[in-house]
């Protein structure tokens, strides 16, 4: 007996893409347009050639146009188009395509080109809480501290050739130079001090590990992770209890649940929000009235 065939869907997608994605990266994209086709959607491409050329693509769309945004690229692209949405009811959609893709492991979408176009054409669309951090959008997370001077510093070019590893060099770069600075949080009202401090929307941090297990994207809070050691000794236990999974129940970490921070220290000190550099210290994190609303797997 033949099997029926695959309902179609209507969805009408602008694919915001950015190009220096990797080789591989670039077969699963042209898979996955190939595939939301197929499924009978619409799509539109617009690639990006310049840093914040998403958030204007995104700004410029129109709900009359088009149902969903599709980002694809890393958490960075996705950081722009999520900018870029403020104020407008279309859907945020994801082509991963980065070196972490921490949201779309959130959301449980995995990377094959079958299960990101099926999500896009087909998948229920839920609504999230994003947190803003001097005014900007975030959707994972926003630090200060080590893991900020570490994205502050990374080789772009090293990067795009090796991938995640050049965070990791970065890293042990950092972890000689001593650069973290003492800083002060102050959440609802309670002042912490910290050597680095990571606010969370969700519990992924880097890919898969979790900082943060209490948190979740569709709660109006925030779970503040304050790491009070400094020392590259302290780095490296960090990091390692961040892979096993332990770093929440080291003595020396801290997880308060709040609604409004704000983290100062050394003036121009680097703040990194879902893994680009996105500001400088002195830093206010509030949570966006308007929800986003995602393309969620089914």
């Amino acid at each position: 007996m033949t099997a029926p065939p695959s309902p179609l869907s209507s969805r009408r997608v602008l694919v915001v893409y950015n190009p220096a994605a990797g080789t591989a990266r670039r077969d699963r994209f042209g898979h996955v347009i190939a595939k939301l086709r197929a499924h009978g959607c619409t799509v539109t491409l617009r690639e990006t050639s310049s840093p914040r050329h998403a958030e204007t693509i995104a700004r410029e769309a129109s709900a009359a146009e088009f149902d969903i945004i599709a980002a694809a690229g890393g958490d960075g692209t996705i950081n722009e188009v999520v900018n870029g949405l403020v104020g407008k009811d279309i859907p945020l959609g994801l082509i991963p395509l980065g070196t972490a893709n921490v949201l779309a492991r959130e959301i449980g979408l995995r990377l094959s080109a079958k299960h990101i176009a099926e999500t896009l054409a087909f998948g229920p669309i839920k609504p999230i809480r994003v947190g803003r951090a001097n005014g900007r959008r975030f959707t994972m997370m926003t630090g200060v501290g080590f893991d900020a001077n570490v994205v502050a510093n990374v080789s772009l070019p090293l990067k795009k050739r090796i991938g995640p590893l050049a965070y990791v060099w970065q890293a042990i770069v950092q972890t000689t130079i001593e650069s973290a600075q003492q800083s002060q949080v102050c959440i609802d009202g309670a002042t912490y001090g910290t050597a680095s401090v990571l606010v969370c929307k969700g519990a992924r941090y880097g890919g898969p590990f979790i900082a943060a297990p209490g948190a979740n994207l569709s709660r109006d809070q925030f779970h503040v992770v304050l790491m009070t050691s400094r020392g590259w000794l302290s780095v490296l236990r960090y990091g390692v209890s961040l892979v096993l999974g332990k770093l929440p129940t080291l003595s020396d970490v801290k997880i308060i649940v709040g609604r409004e921070i704000t983290v100062t220290g050394q003036t121009g000190q680097p703040a990194q929000g879902d893994g680009d550099i996105i500001g400088t210290l002195p830093l206010r994190i509030t949570l966006d009235p308007e929800p986003v609303r995602v393309v969620h797997p089914e």
